[in-house]
C-alpha cells in the first residue's frame, strides 16, 4: 500500500517518519504559554483564548490576494453554469458543509450549487469517523460520484494541509479539469503544492495544542465566509448589501423580505407583503411590480429579459 502524501509504502514510513512529519506542523506544536492552563482560573482562561483568537483576522488578511484570486476564478466557472464544492475531513469538512448549507436560504441558491463534502458521510457531522480522513480513495470516489467537470471548483480544507481525503479528492477534481482550491493552516503543506489556487491562512499552535478547531477552524471559516459571500455578490445574488435572494421560509425571513421590499420601493409594509405574496415571495418581482405596475408574470418576464439581475430590470423598465 502506498502513502498519497510520501509515494512511500506504508512498510517505508516508520512510526518516527510519521511523528516527526506531524511535529513539523504548526497546527500540531504546542505553545509554553498555554501549558498551564489547566491550573488557571476560568476568566484567565477566558481572556488567553479571546488574545489568541484576536490574531487570527490578521493571519486571514495576509492571505486576501490569494483568496480574491481564488474567488475571480470561481465566479467564472460559476458564471458559465458550474458548481462550487467544498471537502474536508473534521472540523474542516463541517465548516465546508456548514458554508455550503447556508447558501441556499441566504442567497435563494439551488441545493445543488453549493455542495459540501465530508470523510464519512453525514454521519460525520455529529460524530468522528476513524479512519475517513485517511481514506485517499474516498476522495476520489467522493468527486467522482458528483461527476465534477471542466466548470465546476473545489476548495480543498485541510488544517494540516495533508488529509489524504482532501487530497484524493483534489487530484480528482484536477484530473477531471475542475478549478482547484486549497485551504490550510501550514505552509508549504502537500494540498497547497497541487492546488492552482492554494491559500494558507498561518495562525500557529493552538491554546490546546493539535486542537484545530480553534484558531484554524475560525480562520477557516471567516475565509469561507469571503468565499461564498463574494462569489455570490459577484453573482448578482445581492442588490447593494441587501439579500435580495432571501428564501422567506419563516416568520422572520417573511419580515426581513417585506422590510427589503419596502426599503427598495417605499411601499408601505402592507403593499410591500400583498406584492410579496403575488409574486410567491420573489423579491425581485415584487419590487418591480411595484414600481412599474406589473403582474407578477410580467414582472418575471422583465427580470428573465435582463439576466434576472434586479438593477438592469429597474431600469429596463423605466426606473430613474
Amino acid at each position: 500500500m502506498t502513502d498519497p502524501l510520501t509515494g512511500l509504502s506504508t512498510e517505508q514510513l516508520s512510526t518516527e517518519q510519521l511523528s516527526t512529519e506531524q511535529s513539523d506542523l504548526f497546527t500540531e506544536q504546542s505553545d509554553p504559554r498555554y501549558r498551564e492552563i489547566d491550573r488557571l482560573p476560568t476568566e484567565e482562561i477566558a481572556r488567553l483564548m479571546n488574545a489568541a483568537d484576536a490574531t487570527v483576522p490578521g493571519a486571514v488578511a495576509k492571505a486576501i490576494p490569494a483568496v480574491s484570486a481564488a474567488v475571480d476564478a470561481i465566479v467564472a466557472r460559476m458564471g458559465g453554469g458550474g458548481r462550487l464544492f467544498y471537502v474536508g475531513a473534521g472540523t474542516s469538512g463541517r465548516l465546508g458543509v456548514l458554508d455550503a448549507s447556508e447558501c441556499p436560504p441566504t442567497f435563494g441558491t439551488d441545493p445543488e450549487l453549493v455542495q459540501g463534502v465530508i470523510a464519512g458521510g453525514e454521519a460525520a457531522l455529529t460524530r468522528s469517523i476513524e479512519g475517513a480522513e485517511d481514506d485517499h480513495g474516498g476522495g476520489v470516489a467522493a468527486v467522482a460520484e458528483r461527476g465534477l467537470g471542466p466548470l465546476d471548483s473545489l476548495v480543498g480544507i485541510s488544517a494540516s494541509g495533508r488529509a489524504p481525503f482532501v487530497l484524493g479528492a483534489l487530484g480528482e477534481a484536477a484530473r477531471r479539469g475542475a478549478l482547484t482550491v486549497s485551504l490550510s493552516c501550514n505552509p508549504g503543506s502537500p494540498l497547497s503544492e497541487r492546488a492552482e489556487h492554494p491559500i494558507e491562512v498561518v495562525v500557529g499552535p493552538e491554546v490546546v495544542a493539535g486542537s484545530t478547531r480553534l484558531k484554524a477552524g475560525t480562520a477557516q471559516k471567516l475565509v469561507l465566509n469571503m468565499i461564498s459571500t463574494i462569489a455570490m455578490i459577484r453573482l448578482g445574488r445581492t442588490y447593494g448589501n441587501t439579500m435580495i435572494e432571501v428564501s422567506a421560509v419563516n416568520a422572520k425571513l417573511a419580515r426581513r423580505a417585506t422590510r427589503i421590499v419596502g426599503d427598495l420601493t417605499g411601499a408601505g409594509p402592507a403593499a410591500a407583503r400583498a406584492a410579496l405574496e403575488a409574486a410567491d415571495w420573489n423579491i425581485k418581482a415584487a419590487v418591480l411590480m411595484i414600481e412599474h405596475d406589473l403582474g407578477p408574470d410580467d414582472a418575471r418576464a422583465l427580470l428573465r429579459a435582463n439576466g434576472d439581475r434586479l438593477e438592469a430590470a429597474r431600469h429596463a423598465g423605466g426606473a430613474a
